[in-house]
């Protein structure tokens, strides 16, 4: 396999679900340059992944591509089920994953997309931030007394940890919701996600 990627991006989720499988797959790292995409194998991005070139993208030992992240992380923890990284099909703790990994994507994810803009009004910028904290007060509820999302560490946790580091973005205090806050620091702990911080150059953003 191989795991398309630009550092700190939301690609970040898919490399930390495969060092917590322990499987094997190769890193190349994309790189943007005005609108052309290269990876450091030599690729067009844009043929590896012609749905806009971004990021994650997964090519598979056949050659197929899966190129969505939500899908990549179940892709990956499917291929290691002693991983426990998705509850069993079927049960509701399986159908409440799903609906973490859907809220955070379209609620989170997304919601983060405007703040790159560069040409993003002030106002519209405000506005932004305000749903962002709303979203970010739901989680933060959601995560009272428990460690993780879904209660048992899995995918959707990955996910959400590499969004919430975006949070300086949107200038969004993290300390305004401290079970975020110590979800973070736990996260920090891991050893695969101090793993996939370092093969990317990135720094632990709660310090």
């Amino acid at each position: 396999m191989r795991l398309y990627y630009v550092p700190g991006a939301c690609s970040l989720s898919p490399h930390i679900v495969l060092r917590e499988t322990g499987l094997t797959a190769e890193l190349s790292r994309v790189t943007f340059a005005g609108d052309t995409r290269t990876t450091e194998h030599g690729e067009d991005f844009f043929e590896v992944n012609p749905k806009g070139g971004y990021v994650p993208a997964l090519r598979l030992d056949s050659g197929e591509v899966i190129a969505e992240g939500v899908a990549i992380v179940q892709y990956i923890a499917d291929q290691a089920p002693e991983s426990h990284l998705v509850p069993p099909p079927a049960t509701m703790e399986h159908y409440r994953l799903l609906e973490w990994l859907t809220y955070i994507s379209s609620e989170v994810h997304k919601g983060f997309g405007p703040l790159f803009r560069p040409d993003l009004p002030e106002e519209e910028k405000t506005r932004v931030i305000d749903r962002l904290k709303t979203r970010y007060a739901y989680i933060d509820a959601a995560l009272a007394g428990k460690e993780y999302l879904n209660g048992a560490y899995g995918i959707a946790d990955a996910y959400a940890y590499t969004i919430f580091r975006w949070s300086p973005r949107g200038d969004i205090d993290l300390t305004a919701y401290p079970n975020i806050s110590a979800f973070m620091v736990r996260m920090e702990g891991r050893e695969a996600v101090q793993m996939a911080l370092t093969e990317e150059g990135l720094e632990p953003l709660m310090g």
